[in-house]
């Protein structure tokens, strides 16, 4: 038992920071989610005493009497329950500011120190959590086995931020590295050396097991000795005479080895492994370890004598950017480029053809900015484009050519299209405008089915078909004003809203999840994604739709800029992609998310394009095209594979069908015969 002040001492009046009745209220909802096993109903309960306790890096007194009553409950509850507690108690045993430890507290904080290291090292074993998170957790594991780099939880590392600022121990000037966390695919500098063997924590810990979960990391080429420098030092229990980079690499291996999605906490574990290098200060010109940049270690920090392996800002963002390119390239020799006609691999060989689409230059600097693609039964497939000048092409996929003029009609822009396929097997071609503009055409004769008729909801930005099960079809438009709209195809006129919120739209998709019954997917400005089921006719009531797990996507970051339908062999899938590049999956009768999904692109290679098709004898594959990394990647998702397609041209759209894909780009329109 760990010694607690008793709930009913008059003691808790004088404790700063809390009331022993917000205690009570922890108490009991920890204690009902331990007896359900799920969920996490005492979150809300703690954020508000620990916010209470703990402001800024100040640590009031009532902290030393809740801890430990907190400890015993969730130390003796399923490990995965409470991983927020103990990252929390992290942040207070390390804060720099607060009052000392009440003397009649210390016994029982001080014990509870051991049973909540022991349980927060067990709940990082059990839990899978997103990258970030996974990291603060294992700085929280060393933060209660007594380590003073635990003090590192206060530098807030996120991947998303590039950047990292250094104190000098010596002259106390803070340096800022612009460039510092990139993700080197190789080490840039060798591995710290291991631990004094004779550095040996005594009595029983909970390290062993992280130990040996991490034989079953692996980073990568050049990484085993960093590797084994966090092992030795899990395996020795992590003593406080440990050096700074020695624990910094294990905190690293750990996110390598629990850290979700796997290719995440491997990106972010190679980028936290930069901090066990050595850093020379640009004012006093002295070499020190990173870590002792970070947290001051406990007998005091010590110039480095390896001045050699130290780096300035410039060589460190120079060396760092130059070791992530060069990891690129390296990926890119499996990948292929273009080259005139030809998809040609590294080697030379041809893995495919090139048809580059006739006048598909609309002659703005624009280029063409929307595709559909229309495939008739036992007619030809066409392709439709759009540039800014307010026509419509026609091309027929097999060789490029017109089908017939431009079709003009549209007084603005085209910034959208879609193929609008009819029970009766007709299939009319929706395009819609900058100004709101929506037309129908037959695609065969190439005539308007309704004349381009303007509206005052803002331009049309994406478009799609939903089928409901009373058995119509409906054209579904979205503008940037927010307005989504469900049309009659004869006619182009509204029968029905969606997004009752308003949000402007940046991408939408239909999701069929039953036959005769398709959903609506959409992206908004601000990187949030909705659901919605057209055969509801109240758009405030969500009938068969599922929003998206919202802690799934806050916890990866996943602000979605593009939506597209999956279609698998037993199901279909909505896929969201961002601006970096990230895909996830996720299935639409749970909104969870499935699988790993898709890295992100390398640097400056932003998607600005999405599509989705089926490779004959390959299954379903993912398009993501990137305007300013002018390239295109194609993965699929049920094995993993992803090829790399260097373009030279700046991809503003994509469509597919088989193993064609339409690439619309800065200057045109070309056709790929993916063939490999």
């Amino acid at each position: 038992m760990i010694p607690k002040l008793p709930l009913h001492s008059p003691r808790w009046l004088d404790l700063h920071g809390v009331a022993v009745e917000e205690v009570e209220k922890v108490l009991g909802a920890m204690a009902s989610t331990g007896a359900t096993d799920t969920g996490d109903e005492w979150k809300a309960a703690w954020r508000c005493v620990a916010d209470g306790l703990l402001q800024q890096e100040t640590v009031f007194d009532g902290a030393y009497a809740v801890l430990p009553h907190l400890v015993e409950v969730a130390a003796a509850q399923s490990p995965a329950l409470f991983v927020d507690l103990w990252v929390d108690m992290g942040l207070m045993v390390t804060a720099e500011g607060g009052a000392p430890v009440p003397a009649d507290l210390e016994e029982g904080f001080r014990a509870a120190l051991r049973p909540a290291e022991q349980a927060a090292v067990r709940s990082f074993l059990a839990a899978d959590s997103p990258a970030t998170d996974c990291a603060y957790l294992a700085l929280s594991c060393v933060a209660l086995a007594g380590h003073h780099m635990g003090r590192t939880l206060w530098w807030f590392l996120v991947p998303e931020e590039r950047h990292l600022q250094l104190v000098c121990p010596g002259c106390d000037i803070d340096t800022e590295i612009p460039e510092f966390f990139v993700d080197p695919l190789r080490p840039p500098f060798q591995a710290p050396g291991l631990p004094d063997p004779a550095h040996v924590r005594q009595g029983e810990h909970p390290w062993g097991e992280v130990a040996a979960a991490l034989r079953e990391a692996a980073l990568g080429e050049g990484w085993e000795p960093f590797l084994r420098v966090a092992r030795a030092v899990a395996a020795a229990g992590v003593p406080p005479e440990t050096p700074g980079q020695a624990v910094l690499c294990l905190v690293a291996a750990m996110v390598a080895v629990k850290g979700t999605p796997e290719w995440a906490g491997r990106e972010w574990a190679r980028k936290l492994m930069l901090l066990t290098g050595c850093f020379r200060c640009p004012n006093c010109e002295r070499t020190w370890t990173i870590a002792d940049c970070l947290a001051d270690a406990p007998g005091g920090a010590h110039p480095q004598d390896h001045a050699g392996q130290a780096w300035t800002i410039a060589d460190w963002s120079a060396t760092a950017v130059a070791s992530a390119a060069a990891g690129r390239a390296d990926a890119a020799v499996t990948g292929l480029r273009r080259d005139g006609s030809a998809l040609l691999a590294a080697d030379g060989t041809s893995r495919g053809r090139v048809t580059v689409f006739a006048d598909s230059a609309p002659g703005s600097h624009e280029g063409v900015n929307s595709l559909a693609v229309v495939s008739r039964s036992g007619g030809p497939t066409l392709v439709a484009g759009a540039g800014d000048r307010g026509v419509v092409w026609l091309w027929d996929m097999a060789d490029g050519r017109l089908r017939h003029d431009p079709l003009p009609g549209h007084p603005d822009p085209v910034r959208s299209m879609t193929a609008l396929p009819l029970p009766e097997g007709h299939i009319l071609l929706a395009s819609g405008g900058d100004t709101g503009t929506i037309a129908l055409w037959d695609p065969i004769t190439g005539r308007p089915v309704r004349e381009p008729a303007g509206n005052w909801l803002g331009a049309v930005s994406g478009m799609c078909t939903a089928t409901v099960p009373d058995g119509r079809t409906l054209l579904v438009t979205a503008t940037s004003r927010g307005a989504v709209r469900l049309r009659d195809p004869s006619t182009g006129e509204s029968v029905g809203r969606l997004n009752p919120y308003g949000r402007p739209i940046e991408s939408i998709a239909a999701v069929r999840i039953a036959p005769g019954h398709t959903l609506i997917a959409a992206s908004d400005r601000q990187g949030d994604v909705h659901m919605w089921d057209p055969a509801v006719d109240d758009p405030w009531e969500p009938g068969a739709a599922v929003p998206l797990s919202k802690r799934a996507l806050e916890e990866l970051r996943h602000r979605v800029a593009a939506v597209a339908a999956v279609p698998l062999r037993d199901r279909t899938l909505l896929a969201t992609g961002d601006r970096n590049g990230v895909v996830m999956l996720w299935d639409p009768a749970t909104g969870a998310p499935v699988g790993d999904g898709l890295p992100p692109d390398g640097p400056g290679s932003s998607l600005t394009a999405m599509a989705v098709t089926t490779l004959p004898g390959r299954g379903t594959v993912l398009l993501t095209g990137s305007k300013q990394g002018r390239s295109l990647r194609v993965w699929e998702p049920e094995t993993g594979t992803v090829q790399h397609i260097d373009l030279d041209v700046a991809v503003t759209c994509l469509a597919a069908a088989g193993s064609e894909v339409i690439v619309g780009h800065d200057c045109g329109v070309f056709g790929l015969s993916l063939t490999m």
